[in-house]
C-alpha cells in the first residue's frame, strides 16, 4: 500500500518551531537552554524583525552553547533561540561565477542577488579514498622557479609557508592569475578588508573575471564566520570538481582558519594543547586537505594553502601538521626578499613530493643538479660570505657556486612576468648545460 503524497506533506510540514531561552551572555557566547540540535547549527536570537545569528558550539542535556555570527549586536536573558531549518546546506552553481560573497553566501561586490538554485552540503562527505587519484597532470604555474623546480599536478595540495613581509601575498596573487584552470576560487579568512576589496579588484577588472569567485571573512568579523567561510569555499569547489572541472582553490590563509577553530574550540569548553590550539583544530585540517585533490571522474581540486609562521624557522604546530598533511611546501625567505631576491622561494628548503613523477628525464635530472647546487652553497654560505673559502679548496663547492650564478636569473621573476612551462624547463636546462660547458 502506498502512502497518500498529503500523508508525506504533513510528516514534512512544521507546525511549532521548537525554541529555547536566552539564559546568560558573555562577550562571544551565549547559553541558552535549546532548541534540541546539533554542533555546528545555525540559530536565530530574538522576535523582532532583525534577529541575530548564531553558531552552536557545544550542547549538552540541559544548554547549548552559541556564538554569534555577528558583532555589536544587543542579546537579553529570555530571548527566544530558534534552530534555522536547512542550514546545512549551501546554495552553489554557477551563479556564483564571477562574484564575492561572504561566509554565508550573501554578494558583498554589489551586484545583487546571486541566481543560483543548487544546494550541497555545507560539510559534504569525503571521496572515498580509492577515488583520491595520484595527479597525473603538471600544471602551468607561470612560475619558472615552481615549474621548473618544484613541478606541481592538477589536484595536487600544497602549501606556501612564510612569515610576514616576504612577499606572500604578491605571489598567491600571480599564481590566481596564471595557474591554468576552468575556476579560481579566492578564499580570505581574517584579512584586512583593504587586502579583500584589493584582491578583488586585481581579479574582477581581468578578461576572464568570470572564472574567479571570492568568499572572504574579514578580520573583524566572528570566528564562525571566520571557519565557515572555508567551509563554503570547499562546497563551491566540490560542486565544479564533480562536473569534471579543474579548480585552483586558494586558502589565505590556513593558520587564521586554525585560530577561528581555536577561538570556538575555547568557547565550547575544549580542553587547550599545544600553543593553546584545542583538539578540534588538528582534527578539522585533515578534512580539509583531504576534500581538496583529484578524483576518479576527472575533476580535481588544487588547493594552494598559506601557512604563516611566527618567524622564519617554521617550528609552530600548525605549520608542521600542515607539512605533515600536504603534497609539499614552499617555503619563503626573508633573507631572499631582503636582497631583492622575488619571488623570495627558498628552493633547497621546498619540496613538491609530486614532481618527480611529473617531470621528463631530464627535466628531473636537472632539477636535481640545480636544488643539490643550492643546498650544497647554502651550507658553506658562511664561509663564501665572508672570504674565508677560496676557489679550487672544493671542487664540489666550486661547481655549485658555478651552478648558482647560472640559476639566479631563472629563480628570480617579476610579479607580472608569466613563463609558459616549456620555456620555465628550458631555461633551467639551459643554465644547468651553460654551466656544465663552463666547468
Amino acid at each position: 500500500m502506498t502512502a497518500h503524497r498529503f500523508l508525506a506533506e504533513i510528516d514534512a510540514a512544521v507546525f511549532a518551531r521548537p525554541h529555547g531561552i536566552v539564559r546568560t551572555v558573555g562577550r562571544g557566547r551565549i547559553d541558552a537552554t535549546g532548541p534540541c540540535a546539533a554542533i555546528g547549527d545555525l540559530c536565530e536570537i530574538g522576535d523582532g524583525p532583525s534577529p541575530l545569528f548564531a553558531e552552536i558550539v557545544a550542547v549538552d542535556e540541559s544548554r547549548v552553547v552559541l556564538m554569534p555570527l555577528e558583532t555589536a549586536r544587543a542579546v537579553v536573558p529570555g530571548a527566544r533561540v530558534r534552530r534555522l531549518f536547512g542550514q546545512g546546506l549551501a546554495v552553489v552553481g554557477d551563479g556564483f561565477a564571477g562574484r564575492a560573497v561572504d561566509a554565508l553566501g550573501r554578494p558583498i561586490d554589489g551586484r545583487g542577488a546571486i541566481q543560483a538554485r543548487c544546494e550541497a552540503p555545507l560539510d559534504s562527505a569525503l571521496p572515498p579514498p580509492l577515488d583520491r587519484v595520484t595527479p597525473r597532470r603538471a600544471i602551468t604555474t607561470g612560475i619558472r622557479a615552481i615549474d621548473g623546480l618544484l613541478t606541481l599536478g592538477a589536484g595536487q595540495r600544497i602549501g606556501i609557508f612564510a612569515a610576514s613581509g616576504v612577499g606572500k601575498t604578491s605571489l598567491i596573487e600571480q599564481l590566481a592569475r596564471q595557474v591554468e584552470c576552468d575556476r579560481c576560487i579566492l578564499c580570505l579568512v581574517g584579512e584586512r578588508g583593504r587586502e579583500v576589496e584589493a584582491a578583488w579588484r586585481d581579479v574582477g577588472s581581468r578578461p576572464d573575471a568570470a572564472r574567479y569567485t571570492m568568499v572572504a571573512a574579514t578580520s573583524d568579523e566572528t570566528a564562525p564566520m571566520r571557519a565557515r567561510s572555508v567551509s563554503y569555499a570547499l562546497a563551491l569547489a566540490a560542486y565544479w570538481r564533480d562536473r569534471g572541472e579543474h579548480v585552483l582553490l586558494i586558502i589565505d590563509s590556513i593558520t587564521r582558519f586554525a585560530m577561528a577553530l581555536r577561538e570556538l574550540g575555547l568557547t565550547a569548553g575544549e580542553p587547550p594543547t599545544v600553543r593553546a590550539y584545542t583538539p578540534n583544530v588538528f582534527a578539522e585540517l585533515p578534512r580539509i586537505v583531504e576534500r581538496c585533490g583529484a578524483v576518479a571522474s576527472g575533476g580535481a581540486i588544487t588547493g594552494v594553502v598559506t601557512v604563516l609562521s611566527e618567524t622564519d624557522d617554521v617550528d609552530d604546530p600548525i605549520v608542521e601538521t600542515m607539512k605533515s598533511l600536504l603534497d609539499g611546501h614552499i617555503v619563503l625567505s626573508r633573507t631572499l626578499a631582503e636582497r631583492g631576491h622575488f619571488p623570495a622561494i627558498d628552493v633547497s628548503r621546498s619540496i613538491s613530493r609530486l614532481a618527480a613523477s611529473l617531470m621528463t628525464v631530464e627535466h628531473a635530472r636537472a632539477a636535481r643538479d640545480a636544488i643539490t647546487a643550492l643546498g650544497i652553497y647554502n651550507e658553506a654560505r658562511m664561509l663564501i660570505d665572508s672570504g674565508v673559502y677560496k676557489p679550487g679548496a672544493n671542487p664540489a663547492l666550486d661547481r655549485a657556486i658555478a651552478r648558482r650564478e647560472a640559476l639566479l636569473p631563472v629563480l628570480q621573476q617579476g610579479q607580472t612576468e608569466h613563463v609558459s612551462f616549456e620555456a620555465s624547463v628550458a631555461a633551467l636546462q639551459r643554465a644547468m648545460a651553460g654551466e656544465r660547458r663552463h666547468a
